[in-house]
């Protein structure tokens, strides 16, 4: 309910709705963009723009669901586009860090720290489609449903892309798990 008072409020010039707005929601898509562009730069100019366009059309803009879910798909949609447009043979990004904050001492965070690192590049490894599925679902709280509708996917696709991200994620942190051993 907050959100679409919210989009109402912009609707009518309200620079502080959006300001709530920007707030409320833009560490969620910069963690979804830095998942899906693995490049921290990157992710910050999606997450811009997402909001530039979302301001720049918020007169028009008819909220029929969560408004977190749109802006997700939003940086999604945008992460693909600069991604398609990105040449092959770029060198890899340096690796990421995370925003979250990480409580107890300093050992606590370190291994928080390192599992987070193994994840990123675990996550790093799978096919493009299977990792946007992965994080649209479970970091951004769609159903699998509703990514198969606003990719214009059959719930099959989408459900066997997220399965085999699944299993391949699984294969890729248990291998680790056992190189270690």
């Amino acid at each position: 309910m907050e959100d679409r008072l919210l989009v109402l409020r912009c609707r009518r010039g309200g620079v502080e709705a959006m300001a709530r707005i920007y707030r409320k929601y833009r560490k969620d898509l910069l963690v979804l963009a830095m998942a899906l562009l693995n490049d921290k730069a990157a992710a910050e100019d999606v997450v811009h723009d997402v909001f530039v366009a979302f301001a720049e059309g918020v007169r028009t803009f008819r909220l029929t669901g969560s408004l977190r879910a749109y802006l997700m798909m939003c940086v999604a949609n945008r992460a693909r586009n600069h991604n398609k447009a990105k040449r092959p043979q770029d060198a890899p990004p340096p690796a990421r860090s995370s925003d979250r904050h990480v409580t107890g001492g300093p050992v606590e965070r370190l291994m928080c720290n390192e599992q987070l690192r193994r994840l990123a590049e675990a996550l790093d490894q799978l096919p493009y489609e299977q990792r946007e599925t992965l994080m649209l679902h479970m970091y951004g709280g769609l159903s699998l449903r509703a990514v198969a509708r606003t990719r214009g996917l059959s719930a099959n696709t989408v459900m066997s892309r997220y399965r085999y991200g699944i299993d391949k994620l699984r294969g890729l942190l248990n291998g680790e798990c056992h190189d270690e051993a």
